[in-house]
């Protein structure tokens, strides 16, 4: 943002630079110009009024030789002619002029006023002694043109400086500029990464660029504030019901334990059942405060390795689905991909799939995780061969109590599902081929680069 608004600045002002330098330079350039000639020829008129004087009146050619000396002190180079285009008098270096001069002459004698040419850095003027329609004879004045390039130079280079001094502050001032508008821009953007990451305390610098600026800071101030008391007063509820709920569920578990010691067998078969019952409700009490917590989540991004959670989980897993007699295997392609996800939820997202499996497959059915990169994203697929589920269980699946058929809480899913989704992946089900179900991850990769800090201590 700052170089775009740097750049547009800078870009302006230099179109207006140009529209306003170059136009002044050329007008100034004209300018010189036009007064060289008339100063080139106030001196030939002055050189040509003397030699009237001489040829028209035969006075003494004193006052027409002085002015050529005064001429020739300047550095110029005249002549003079008489009305037959033949040289009367001259200055020392007039002998240069050449046919140049006598085109001129012959000319201003016809009564023309030509263009004087510019022949090798010479300007060239020529003057009629005398009447314009019968002149007694003309005069010719060559001047160098090096004092008037020199003055064009001197007006080109002024305006190439006020130019480049003028786009040096445009440049200062722009950058500046962008960075005082882009800068608390960039702050904010940053403090608002580090909320969506989790940092609930993250509050944006009010201190700094345009008013509009300063007034969006504190207003994400304010919705960070707010955000952070409602995240928290949900976590103490959540806290507040999970142990008002849990002891009391536990006390009365004791002493229906306590009541079924001297109970005889039906009284002692009424209270399993009920014990069963708050068996199950503290389930679902620590079913749903996994889902509230899988839905608080807001992940740090870590670069973990899918085999090696998957061959932890597996060996985690192996003693309770042997119990149930149930094989639980790793599958792989030989890769071993990085995925990028928040600590520990890759474990939970296995721990929820395969207690739904080991709890769906009956005895000598099989259950296999397998991993593989497929394109961007990895691909981790959960396949059992158990009962499977009808594609309107499916559809509702992902749901909190979404399927009625579910044998546990119908809770794993939920927390499944919003795991894989908080961190940029997808999750969908699938019909496991000869029966069953299998559940396909699609998690996004680690960046390149990662791969190196992959190889640490994992989270």
């Amino acid at each position: 943002m700052t170089r775009r608004i740097a750049w547009t600045l800078v870009v302006l002002t230099s179109v207006l630079l140009v529209l306003a330098v170059v136009p002044l330079a050329v007008s100034l350039t004209a300018r010189e110009r036009v007064a060289y000639r008339d100063s080139q020829r106030a001196a030939t008129r002055v050189i040509a009024a003397a030699a009237e004087e001489h040829l028209s009146d035969g006075r003494p050619a004193t006052t027409m030789r002085k002015e050529l000396d005064a001429a020739a002190r300047a550095g110029d180079c005249a002549a003079v002619y008489d009305a037959s285009v033949r040289l009367v008098a001259s200055t020392p270096c007039a002998a240069a002029q050449g046919e140049e001069a006598e085109e001129l002459v012959e000319d201003v004698l016809r009564g023309r006023e030509p263009e004087p040419p510019d022949s090798e850095g010479r300007l060239l003027a020529a003057e009629p002694a005398g009447d314009v329609r019968e002149p007694a004879g003309a005069v010719v004045l060559a001047r160098s043109s090096g004092p008037l390039d020199a003055r064009i130079a001197a007006i080109w280079g002024w305006s190439a400086a006020i130019g480049v001094a003028g786009l040096a502050a445009s440049v200062l001032l722009s950058v500046r500029l962008a960075r005082w508008v882009s800068r608390p821009l960039s702050t904010l953007d940053a403090s608002a990464r580090r909320l969506g990451e989790g940092a609930l305390d993250e509050r944006a610098d009010v201190g700094g660029g345009p008013p509009e600026v300063r007034r969006l800071a504190a207003t994400f101030n304010t919705m960070a504030a707010r955000t952070e008391a409602l995240v928290h007063g949900h976590r103490a509820v959540i806290a507040d019901v999970s142990h008002q709920l849990r002891t009391p569920l536990a006390a009365l578990r004791l002493r229906l334990d306590v009541l079924a010691a001297g109970a005889d067998d039906a009284t002692t078969a009424d209270l399993a059942a009920a014990q069963e019952e708050i068996s199950r409700l503290s389930r679902l009490v620590d079913g749903l405060l996994a889902v509230a917590r899988a839905e608080q989540a807001t992940p740090r991004p870590a670069a973990v390795r899918i085999d090696e959670v998957v061959a932890e989980r597996v060996a985690a897993w192996a003693p309770v689905a042997e119990e149930r007699g149930v094989r639980l295997t790793a599958e792989s392609d030989g890769a071993a991909p990085i995925v990028a996800l928040g600590a520990g939820h890759l474990e939970q997202i296995l721990d929820n799939l395969i207690a739904n499996a080991v709890d769906a497959v009956p005895s000598g059915g099989n259950i296999a995780i397998d991993r593989r990169a497929a394109g961007d994203v990895a691909r981790v697929r959960v396949r059992d061969d158990g009962p499977g589920m009808a594609a309107r269980a499916k559809a509702v699946a992902f749901r909190r109590f979404g399927n009625p058929e579910a044998g546990g809480t119908g809770l794993g899913l939920a927390i499944v599902h919003r795991l894989v989704t908080v961190n940029g992946g997808t999750v969908r089900l699938e019909d496991t081929p000869g029966g069953g179900l299998t559940v396909v991850l699609d998690l996004p990769l680690w960046p390149e680069g990662g791969r190196e800090r992959a190889g640490g201590p994992r989270s």
